[in-house]
């Protein structure tokens, strides 16, 4: 009974438009109240504030923001695309595959799908349009190289996985590498896939002289020596991710010095961004807490472990039921609230079948990415349907090939464990 409610009031406040903490916050405040009474929510609600922001990982995720709006103040995403265009736009479907690369480029120092998706909307998608690319084609790209942002290690979802899943996050940002270079080669697989049955979709490029490719490559190093810092100090366990992300702030700001770009004004709008969105996470996370509180109360974790435990069918099933979930919720669901509503939940269950947490985390950062793509949510596409002004329909048609071949990135993950696991397992620790 308590648990319909929690829910009820939790799905009716999202429908009419409630931001997720708020929501999580509220929902959980009344199960607490129904199942201790006023004693119990305010003993809790007087705790859950501290103990939701009082983490120093937490400050990961200020600094990770902080990163991305200086690199994007930079704009180095424009000179990141250009230089992947220059060295393999000649041939056919050469920007497209450009477009993948610079996904997984940009993504590895923005930590952010929309951001990433935003950026490669401006740049990528006119520039393949001029050369006559076909629409679904180029716009599915853009959607789904947005997505590289969650798995590289400046992925804030990775982060708050490991916040609420209480694992080691530098595991977890570094597990991400391996399964985004897989990413990206589906990616590049299916795009060349759709032009060996289409040559007309991607006509090829013009050609670049060897002068312009080294000096686009050149403009693009500090980007590289950018990540280098902030991935190399984690995996070396030179640098906690709090100290790594610390740094890549700095390197951000120093980009957008040396580029001239670091006006009074621009750096004051990123610095407010990036404010506004460590505010918005650190409000999901207190109104995570609540609501887990709510639900530990209600034994609903433990007795769904029970419950699985007594079924006679493979634990493999089990995971691809949970998967499965989470791409139907991706359908209609924002991610964020999918992660924070469900980890607290699905984990025990998945650590009591024998799955490794951070193997998991990565898989469902995975699974995630299809939603971003996938109707009548998909947020990449809306992003990428506004910046390009182009039909929303036509980007989620161009995204539907990509569906499917993320999927089979997917299994080869699960079948595969240890694409995710071995970096983790050979890293520093600090």
């Amino acid at each position: 009974m308590i648990v319909t409610a929690i829910l009820a009031v939790l799905f009716v406040l999202l429908i009419v438009g409630a931001p997720v903490g708020f929501a999580m916050a509220l929902a959980g405040s009344a199960g607490l109240l129904l199942k201790g009474g006023w004693p119990l929510l305010l003993g809790i609600l007087s705790t859950a504030p501290v103990s939701a922001v009082s983490t120093y990982e937490l400050i990961t995720i200020p600094m990770f923001l902080l990163m991305a709006e200086m690199v994007l103040l930079s704009g180095v995403a424009d000179d990141l695309f250009k230089a992947a265009a220059a060295w393999i736009g000649r041939v056919p479907g050469g920007l497209a595959i450009a477009t993948a690369i610079a996904g997984a480029g940009f993504g590895a120092i923005c930590g952010s799908s929309t951001a990433s998706a935003a950026t490669l909307s401006s740049t990528s998608l006119p520039a393949m349009l001029r050369q006559g690319y076909e629409l679904r084609l180029g716009a599915g790209v853009v959607a789904i190289s947005g997505t590289l942002a969650m798995l590289l290690p400046t992925s804030i979802a990775l982060v708050i996985f490991g916040l609420l899943a209480d694992v080691s996050i530098s595991k977890l940002l570094v597990s991400g590498i391996f399964p985004a270079i897989l990413v990206t080669a589906i990616i590049i697989l299916t795009v060349l896939f759709l032009i060996w049955r289409d040559p007309s979709r991607a006509p090829a490029g013009v050609r670049t002289s060897w002068g312009e490719k080294f000096r686009l490559l050149r403009l693009v190093a500090p980007m590289v020596i950018l990540f280098a810092a902030v991935t190399g100090t984690i995996y070396s366990g030179a640098a906690t991710p709090t100290e790594a992300s610390a740094v890549g702030a700095l390197g951000g700001l120093l980009l957008a010095i040396l580029r001239g770009k670091a006006q009074p004004g621009p750096l004051l709008r990123a610095v407010k961004h990036a404010a506004s969105g460590s505010c918005m996470i650190a409000m999901i996370l207190l109104g995570a807490h609540i609501f887990s509180y709510a639900f530990t109360l209600t034994q609903v974790t433990q007795n769904l472990v029970g419950w699985i435990g007594t079924l006679d069918v493979s634990r493999w099933v089990v995971i691809s039921i949970i998967l499965t979930g989470y791409i139907v919720l991706g359908s209609f669901m924002d991610q964020m609230a999918i992660l924070v509503l469900t980890v607290p939940v699905v984990l025990p269950l998945v650590v009591s079948l024998g799955f490794d947490p951070i193997w998991f985390g990565v898989v469902k950062i995975v699974t995630a990415e299809v939603g971003l793509i996938t109707p009548p949510i998909g947020l990449n596409c809306f992003v990428v349907a506004r910046y390009a002004n182009q039909p929303v329909g036509e980007i989620f048609r161009g995204t539907w090939p990509h569906f499917l071949a993320h999927l089979v990135a997917i299994a080869i993950l699960v079948a595969f464990p240890a694409i995710v696991l071995w970096l983790p397992d050979h890293m520093g620790t600090r």
